[in-house]
């Protein structure tokens, strides 16, 4: 049977951009599920097109949004952003079996609004004159999912949590250099996916607290340890705490937030934007 899990792993597989989200856009959470499904990981993942070129994010050029070209740089950023996190979604959706329905149910929705994000960032990139693949990108998003595949709770935890919840933080002044160029369409498209992305980084809370409930684990020890076993990356402020605590994020999880970053006197490396 072509179950919902099946079919996250074939989008997973797929190479083309384009045919990924409308595939993911298109699924049927309705459909059967195959949740106690067992899968042997195939070679391959995650599927990817043969550009962009993919390359340590301190190789970057950062590129002033006040020219052509640097405007349409910072969009296929972010394209290069949800095309990973569709990715991100689909491979927690096959990868893990014996969840509950709703884990699931949950990841694939992710998935599929992922993509819209992807859909609506590369249309925009093509109305700039450029396509997905023009620049270099980063894969320091799936560096992680390579390191925690083996844990879902590490998973959870340093993922959706951790390096997708840096858009939280990240969209408020990405949205204001857009608008220093009077991009009133690439800040609207902000403005859909920090909406969801409020959604999505939920999810992550929600499962990383029922993982920690079942396992008898406190959730902010727990993630302390994780974080540090799992080489996760140091968060630098300011941090978008209204978009936080809308995500689920509890006052003390803040709190540790805020003094683990204020406490380094030394700067971070640079983290994904």
């Amino acid at each position: 049977m072509n179950t919902l899990r099946t079919q996250a792993l074939q989008l997973l597989l797929t190479r083309d951009p384009k045919a990924k989200a409308e595939g993911a856009m298109g699924l049927d959470l309705d459909g059967h599920l195959g949740s106690a499904e067992v899968m042997a990981e195939p070679t391959g993942i995650p599927g990817r097109p043969p550009r962009p070129e993919l390359v340590p994010h301190t190789q970057l050029k950062t590129r002033s949004v006040r020219n052509p070209e640097g405007h349409a740089a910072l969009i296929h950023a972010l394209a290069h952003i949800e095309l990973n996190a569709i990715d991100l979604a689909l491979d927690l959706a096959w990868r893990f079996p014996g969840m509950p329905d709703e884990f699931y149910q949950d990841w694939l929705g992710v998935a599929k609004e992922e993509a819209l994000h992807f859909s609506l960032l590369r249309d925009h990139l093509l109305s700039l004159g450029y396509d997905y693949g023009h620049f270099p990108a980063h894969n320091s998003l799936w560096e992680m999912a390579e390191k925690t595949k083996g844990s879902l709770l590490a998973r959870i935890a340093l993922v959706p949590r951790t390096m997708e919840a840096r858009g939280l933080d990240a969209s408020p002044p990405i949205k204001a250099k857009l608008l220093t160029i009077d991009d009133q369409r690439g800040a609207d498209i902000l403005d859909i996916i920090l909406r969801d992305e409020i959604g999505h980084v939920a999810v992550g809370n929600k499962w990383y607290r029922v993982l920690c409930a079942d396992r008898g684990l406190d959730p902010l020890s727990t993630y302390a340890e994780l974080a540090a076993a799992f080489n996760a990356p140091r968060l630098k402020g300011p941090f978008n705490m209204e978009a936080r605590r809308a995500a689920g994020f509890e006052e003390d999880e803040l709190y540790a937030l805020e003094q683990f970053w204020t406490s380094k006197s030394e700067a971070p490396p640079p983290q994904p934007q």
